[in-house]
């Protein structure tokens, strides 16, 4: 799932007086995406390293002229390319300090822009249409220019691609209310032109983007009314003197709230993710200064973040990283884009288990929604047929309506038994509408008449794994409210839609009640026998295992913190391993692993972690530091009939709780030391990974090697890694 992560400041801006501009032509990437060149609407050329937040040269020109247009950077002869006056073209080193001591030259007609694509020569588009190649232009600079354009026709954007060892400009322009799209291929030289579709009277697009892919180019452009549009172009059309017509596809269907867009900006991130700025958030009402990351195949908001200030409709993306001017500030963004897919758009799943050794689930899939194949019946229901009593199955048969109309009136014992008949009629073909049902008039009587709460009831359905949170919303804070803890754990076991909030609840409850309340609950065997098992080990002999031991852990903490132990004292250290001691009690610890394994996504999940408090994030830390020391000892049951959290899901949770805690905890005196060994963690975790990434660049070196055809009976072969 698409992620925007903590900002921060690039460089001030210096606002127009009526706050319409943002004082920024242009930024553009320099030799690599941490080097820009941020050109500002007046006489500045300044040249930044994003990651160091720090000016490395800034060049300007004389009092009375004006840069007028974005510099740019040609990474083949390393030199920067800008316009000023609309006709001076100018061309200089890094290490030069005076512009008027560089190289200039004065072209015939006015200069619109100067791309350069990356890896690409510069070209300059004149604002009536013409494209010249940098090279040429210099060759001779007062050699007449064509107007490609009438003197109606104006442009409004252009950009530079790099397709099939082909250069392209691509620039669009408007004229009497219609808008163009031209494609100007270089090398050889050919020109297509293409009208776009006209949208509400009146309107014009805000921004436009494009991008390359699969041997098309891909036009999207963001209108006023919120509406985002994508038009393919053929890089290899036909040149024809009229304008074709281009046709499009809507995208996004963007809220806009009340009136329309004026300052908003969409640029594509990849052939599944838009980046928009400008545009209200859904949830937050009808505030635009949003920064915001949209998912065109699901139509889902991925990420948001608000901008302090205004917004000026600007945004530029380069190597994952986001840059936009708010208020005076232009600020970078990072941001990360995984793979499109249905599972990162509802949230990430993460399972220790392999799909082999999990019970069929009985909630359909899209396959089955698409295809129309039926869902197998669980094994859970076919046990407890077999164990219901004959009484239950000679019970007289009740409609669906029957029991529904049952639920609102009838005692708790009634209800159950005529449940269980249902469950265990053979002749009933589709089962899940009737579940979904039969729990949300459950729920439903059960907040309206506390008296009433059939616990073994809710259970039964919750075991036919038909049902899901987005059918019943209300039950895991219905368990909740009535402390009823073992559905709350087939809640999160069974339930793949839980919401973050949800979690976030359970979490706090689990974490804040007593160990005496939690040892009166009785939960999944598995899960219980699993920590068992661990508790039981907690004197064992500590091994290594995921590139960490508890020996190896003392001796870096012992360095961290400046202790001096004698070379006697170590070694003694080094063979007693520290005790250690689970900071929750069993069944307790049982209900927060199986937290750590529901689903979540970090973006929806962290602001609802903040709500902790300092001494529950203390406590839920000081158990995931003892799992992960139990998981790195040999010691560690390893029985894959346990249902447990798994290592990554471990560090995950660490990862969140400091991201949402990190302050507070550095506040927090007994968390020092806390804090000291997590870091032991990191760092082991570091060194492990690194090893690993030498082994796989030895392997994967001598799978590059060739078997050699003529080996005899006898041979030695010496292979060397390096």
């Amino acid at each position: 799932m698409a992620a925007l992560y903590e900002g921060y400041t690039l460089c001030g801006l210096v606002p127009d007086l009526n706050l319409c501009s943002s004082g920024i032509q242009g930024v553009e990437e320099e030799r690599d995406g941490d080097h820009v060149i941020v050109t500002d609407s007046s006489r500045n050329v300044t040249l930044y390293k994003v990651s160091d937040q720090k000016p490395l040269g800034s060049w300007t020109v004389k009092q009375g002229q004006t840069l007028t247009c974005s510099a740019v950077f040609n990474s083949q002869t390393k030199e920067y390319v800008a316009v000023s006056d609309h006709r001076v073209i100018r061309i200089w080193k890094e290490e030069d300090v005076l512009l008027d001591k560089t190289f200039k030259a004065t072209v015939s007609s006015d200069i619109c822009r100067v791309h350069c694509a990356h890896g690409g020569d510069p070209v300059v588009l004149f604002q009536r249409g013409a494209v010249r190649q940098l090279e040429s232009l210099l060759s001779a600079p007062q050699q007449p220019i064509e107007e490609v354009l009438p003197q109606e026709e104006v442009i409004r954007w252009s950009t530079s691609i790099l397709a099939e060892a082909q250069q392209f400009v691509i620039f669009t322009t408007e004229q009497k209310g219609d808008q163009f799209l031209y494609l100007q291929r270089l090398n050889p030289n050919s020109l297509q032109r293409y009208r776009l579709e006209r949208e509400e009277p009146g309107l014009f697009p805000l921004s436009f983007s494009a991008s390359y892919r699969d041997k098309h180019i891909f036009l999207l452009y963001l209108y006023p009314n919120g509406h985002v549009y994508q038009s393919v172009v053929p890089v290899r059309g036909l040149v024809v003197e009229e304008a074709l017509p281009l046709p499009r596809n809507l995208l996004l269907g963007l809220p806009v709230c009340e009136g329309q867009l004026e300052a908003a900006s969409a640029i594509v991130l990849d052939e599944a993710h838009v980046a928009v700025v400008g545009v209200p958030h859904p949830s937050a009402g009808a505030g635009k200064d949003f920064l915001c990351i949209w998912n065109t195949n699901f139509q889902t908001l991925q990420a948001g973040k608000e901008m302090a200030g205004k917004i000026y409709g600007q945004l530029w993306s380069y190597s994952n990283k986001l840059f936009i001017p708010h208020g005076k500030t232009l600020s970078v963004i990072p941001f990360e884009c995984p793979k499109s897919s249905l599972a990162s758009a509802l949230g990430k799943l993460k399972q220790s288990k392999t799909e082999e050794s999990k019970a069929p689930a009985s909630v359909p899939s899209w396959n089955n929604i698409l295809h129309g194949e039926k869902a197998q019946p669980s094994r859970t229901v076919e046990t407890r047929k077999t164990r219901t009593t004959r009484r239950t199955q000679s019970a007289p048969s009740l409609t669906i309506e029957q029991i529904l109309e049952l639920v609102m009136t009838a005692p708790v014992e009634e209800v159950q038994k005529a449940v269980e008949g249902l469950l265990c009629r053979a002749d009933l073909q589709d089962l899940q509408p009737s579940v979904g049902q039969l729990a949300s008039s459950l729920v439903s009587r059960s907040l309206a008449d506390p008296a009433f709460y059939p616990s073994n009831t809710l259970t039964q359905l919750v075991h036919t794994q038909y049902l899901c949170h987005s059918v019943c919303p209300a039950l895991v804070l219905l368990a909740l409210e009535k402390k009823d803890y073992f559905l709350c754990q087939l809640c999160l076991q069974f339930f793949p839609d839980i919401p973050e909030a949800v979690t976030c609840a359970c979490l706090k409850a689990f974490i804040s009640m007593p160990d005496i309340d939690a040892e009166k609950a009785n939960l999944e065997p598995d899960s219980v026998s699993f920590m068992e098992t661990l508790t039981l080990k907690e004197r064992g002999q500590a091994g290594m295992q995921n590139g960490f031991s508890p020996t190896t852990f003392q001796e870096d903490h012992s360095d961290a913190i400046g202790a001096k132990q004698t070379r006697a004292e170590d070694k003694e250290k080094a063979t007693t391993p520290p005790e250690l001691i689970c900071p929750v009690g069993l069944h307790k610890a049982v209900l927060l692993n199986e937290v750590l394994q529901t689903a979540y996504s970090d973006t929806f999940l962290l602001p609802h972690l903040k709500d902790l408090s300092s001494q529950h994030v203390v406590l839920f830390l000081q158990y995931l530091q003892f799992l992960y020391l139990k998981y790195s000892q040999d010691a560690l049951p390893q029985a894959h009939g346990f249902r447990s959290p798994s290592l990554n899901q471990i560090m995950d949770w660490v990862c969140l709780l400091l991201d949402a805690h990190f302050t507070v905890l550095v506040m927090t005196p007994e968390a020092k030391g806390l804090l000291l060994n997590l870091h032991g963690f990191v760092k082991a975790q570091v060194k492990l990974v690194c090893e690993l990434g030498k082994i796989e660049g030895s392997l994967q070196e001598i799978n590059k090697m060739k078997a050699k055809k003529d080996v005899g009976q006898y041979s030695i072969e010496v292979i060397e890694l390096f």
